[in-house]
């Protein structure tokens, strides 16, 4: 398989987790924008089976003999979380969603699905034709993930650990202006794979330094464990995209 190993424990393990927590806590600080899937005819069970698929996929992919199946249920179920974010574009909830912030951050997620069922891919051509696909869309990503925190900036700010130098703005729009040249870079395909990694570390350290503590210091709050899984699930995805021989 032609993906690093560290992306794929990432993505699945953070997978997993996120499936898990979903099971246990029936609630929307943890399910987010997902919650619409309740809505639906027999939504808890669809809700339940998605969530218990993605567990499924995400075990499976650390395997190789099953990494090919895993991809193309972890593609089924992100398309899904995308189109259930749709509504909240729709409704312009808030200007987050206005401009499909959570929509595109799922859709991160079927980026790297998509990319793990191109690193099993045999054809070449058809495995150029996905990556390039993959990379392609985790760039309109990055650019919706540049959009979030610019119009967010102050809450970007505040998430910021206030021991790390030089100020919680000027990291918040350093960050910013980081996903923003990523999302060139890749759209681009100029030093793409640099920047796919390096939007893969800054996205780990995210997870590091901002949610984990987060977790630790208030188990209880489960949008934490969500935003936490949510984080690295998009660190894993963005990795393997970035670790594609060929986009």
């Amino acid at each position: 398989m032609k993906t690093a190993l560290y992306g794929r424990i990432v993505f699945g393990a953070s997978a997993v987790l996120f499936g898990i927590i979903a099971l246990m806590w029936h609630d929307a600080d943890t399910w987010q924008n997902l919650q619409h899937i309740w809505s639906l005819p027999f939504g808890a069970i669809i809700g339940a089976c998605l969530m218990a698929a993605q567990i499924a996929g995400g075990i499976g992919m650390l395997y190789l003999p099953t990494a090919r199946l895993a991809a193309v249920v972890l593609c089924i179920v992100y398309l899904c979380f995308s189109l259930a974010c749709v509504p909240d574009i729709i409704a312009a909830a808030n200007i987050y969603d206005k401009y499909g912030g959570s929509f595109f951050i799922f859709f991160s997620l079927l980026c790297g699905a998509i990319a793990l069922y191109a690193a099993t891919e045999a054809d070449a051509t058809r495995a150029l034709l996905l990556g390039r696909l993959a990379r392609v869309a985790l760039g309109v990503c990055a650019i919706s993930f540049t959009l979030g925190q610019a119009l967010l900036m102050r809450e970007t700010a505040h998430l910021v650990p206030k021991w790390i130098p030089p100020s919680q703005m000027f990291l918040a729009i350093l960050t910013t202006a980081a996903f923003g040249l990523a999302a060139v870079a890749i759209l681009i395909n100029r030093q793409a794979r640099l920047a796919m990694r390096l939007m893969t570390l800054m996205l780990a350290l995210f997870g590091v330094l901002v949610w984990v503590p987060r977790v630790i210091a208030h188990p209880e709050a489960h949008f934490n464990w969500s935003e936490c899984a949510l984080t690295f699930l998009v660190t894993g995805a963005a990795a393997m995209v970035a670790e594609l021989k060929s986009f």
